[in-house]
């Protein structure tokens, strides 16, 4: 894939993450017990042999470009290619933040126009998938495409949340619609597209100067490509592939990786995925441990019961602790009787004895975030501390840097409800 420029586009602030963004860029969000988001898109690339790849940050940039460092767990570390993490910048002719997946690639179109590829492949970094993008490229380059788009079938109920295509028989794509309320086709875009440069740059350049325009690819580039006749063909990819950006799918994903049968398999030797992690020692079962069908990743100590459940490095679960269908980040305490269910619970968060997390009436959502927390799931922030006996019911929301102090006297935090240094300080939570 010597002729094939990768760009990422990382920038996004993933809001619907909440707090599992908060600090950090939504790529960087820690799946699967061992990995980043970024990782699949990442790995991907190198076992589709591309090694040029730009990553487009924006939004806390921080933590992927500590994640990313050089490219070394991707053998991205070399001198000729490999991979940059570039950002933002302002210039004399103007510059900034991106206004849109289509002014991302314009603010960054000098260090592709002098990039000696024909071929730019654009990517979205929070994606959870395997793809060859060989495959996508000889698609693209049999058929002579200008422009190649990765499809996949939906179901029909689900056509409001994706950009929608039609095709021929040919699989050329004769119409597109954005997030229609109804359609015709149930064939939606995965946001991975492959442009022949010099179509790319002029498409780009021409959108930055126009007025009536979002600066997006789904939005604006495509519809004006289709209005012109350029030659646009669908790629129909029919294996597994998830947008994790809202609470519920992230979840949902990680309990994909689980099962003697999984819809993602992790352990699939003939695609792996590489990461930027540190050895800690084996994981331990004590004495008293039950796990089953779940992922526990080396550090953790179990003394409790696991099921269903996604533990990331050094997470300790004591004797009697019981945590189900549950995502348990890096350096996570569960104490002695405590229960934990649909929980996800971001790195050293230390709960005390007798917690309780996820009890409660599922069917109430956030009081505040009706949006983001409504399936019966409860999200505990960063570095908090849950004092002993403190109940925590469903679809809450627990800030990061929480302390014991700052809970209700009564230890019950009912379903629905928030607690975040912005709630406290309004004297609400």
């Amino acid at each position: 894939m010597r002729d094939v420029l990768a760009v990422i586009l990382a920038g996004g602030a993933g809001s619907r993450l909440s707090v599992l963004s908060e600090k950090r860029a939504k790529p960087s969000v820690p799946f699967g017990g061992k990995f980043r988001i970024i990782d699949f898109c990442l790995s991907n690339c190198v076992n589709s042999d591309i090694d040029h790849i730009a990553v487009l940050t924006q939004y806390r940039p921080r933590s992927l470009q500590e994640h990313i460092g050089i490219g070394k767990a991707w053998d991205l570390d070399r001198r000729r290619g490999g991979v940059e993490v570039l950002q933002p910048q302002l210039m004399p002719e103007g510059g900034g933040w991106y206004r849109g997946t289509a002014d991302a690639i314009y603010q960054n179109r000098r260090y592709i126009a002098t990039r000696a590829f024909d071929y730019i492949l654009i990517l979205s970094g929070d994606h959870i998938y395997k793809m060859d993008y060989r495959l996508f490229y000889e698609f693209g380059r049999t058929k002579d495409a200008d422009v190649v788009m990765a499809t996949m079938p939906i179901s029909p109920d689900e056509v409001s949340r994706f950009g929608i295509v039609h095709t021929d028989r040919e699989d050329r794509i004769t119409k597109f619609e954005e997030k229609p309320q109804r359609a015709e086709s149930n064939l939606a875009s995965m946001g991975i597209y492959l442009f022949k440069k010099n179509l790319l740059l002029d498409v780009v350049v021409e959108n930055a100067h126009s007025e009536d325009t979002s600066h997006d690819f789904g939005k604006d580039i495509i519809p004006m490509l289709l209005d012109r006749g350029i030659k646009l063909y669908a790629y129909n990819y029919t294996g597994y592939w998830r947008d994790v950006g809202t609470l519920q799918s992230y979840w949902e994903a990680n309990m994909d990786t689980l099962g003697a049968e999984p819809k993602f398999n992790l352990f699939d030797r003939g695609w792996p995925i590489y990461t930027a992690s540190m050895g800690p020692p084996p994981v331990k079962f004590g004495r008293f441990a039950s796990v089953s069908n779940s992922l526990i990743s080396a550090g953790c100590i179990i003394n409790g019961r696991v099921v269903n459940s996604v533990l990331f490095p050094g997470t300790i679960v004591h004797q009697s602790g019981v945590v189900i269908s549950s995502i348990i980040m890096n350096d996570c305490l569960v104490s002695r009787n405590c229960i934990l269910e649909r929980v996800i619970m971001d790195k050293r968060v230390i709960t005390g004895e007798g917690v309780r997390i996820g009890l409660g009436e599922e069917d109430l959502p956030n009081q505040e975030f009706p949006n983001i927390l409504n399936t019966g799931l409860t999200v505990i922030g960063k570095n908090t501390v849950i004092p002993e006996k403190m109940v925590i019911g469903r679809n809450c929301l627990v800030g990061s840097d929480i302390t014991a102090e700052d809970f209700p006297r009564e230890l019950f935090l009912k379903s629905g409800c928030s607690l975040t240094r912005r709630a406290k300080a309004g004297g609400t939570i």
